[in-house]
């Protein structure tokens, strides 16, 4: 079993705790695990993205090569756009449909979309809406992982043990917001297709 992910997202979106509780799931398990990650300008909305792989062999590199990644997860659809270099023919691309304008001349919205869908098997889904359903907009990176769940080799079970992991020290209730929020994520991604 081997996964290279490729994480994108822009400061502030949890990109990185959503590539811990990935990562602590890989970990978990007993898998190999290697992770690279840019913050950029995090703090005032820049990019963000995360190289994660895992596998039942050891890795020897944390860098996913252009066209090798078998998932783009994106907390934003720009930020998906930016990444597509690096899916593998054969990736899954789950995408966030809540863009968040950090620049003047952000694309019309009908327009990335229509060029996603033309690279790469998407599943858009509104994290935004599902995370407000969840409770808090603050878990849209939860609801995202829900969404992908299917496509990072690791069982249900396993992810929400180390979103427990990861949130546990926040308190309970946080918990279970974000045990809600991926339960969501994964139904979207089902109605999805």
């Amino acid at each position: 079993m081997k996964r290279d992910l490729i994480l994108a997202g822009v400061g502030g979106q949890g990109l990185l705790a959503l590539t811990g509780v990935i990562g602590t799931a890989a970990v978990q398990r007993g898998l190999y695990l290697k992770q690279s990650e840019v913050h950029g300008m995090a703090q005032r909305g820049g990019g963000v993205q995360s190289h994660l792989r895992y596998s039942d062999q050891p890795v020897h590199s944390d860098l996913i090569p252009e066209g090798t990644a078998d998932l783009i997860l994106a907390l934003e659809p720009m930020e998906a756009l930016r990444y597509l270099p690096f899916l593998a023919p054969d990736g899954a691309l789950v995408c966030s449909s809540a863009p968040v304008r950090n620049i003047p001349d952000y694309p019309d919205e009908q327009s990335l979309r229509a060029e996603l869908e033309r690279e790469a098997p998407l599943w858009m889904i509104d994290a935004a809406a599902l995370a407000r359903e969840a409770g808090t907009a603050q878990c849209a990176n939860i609801v995202m992982l829900g969404a992908a769940s299917r496509h990072l080799g690791l069982t249900a079970e396993e992810l929400l043990g180390a979103v427990r992991a990861v949130f546990s020290p926040r308190g309970e209730r946080i918990v279970e917001t974000n045990i809600t929020a991926f339960r969501l994520g994964v139904e979207a991604a089902l109605q999805v297709g």
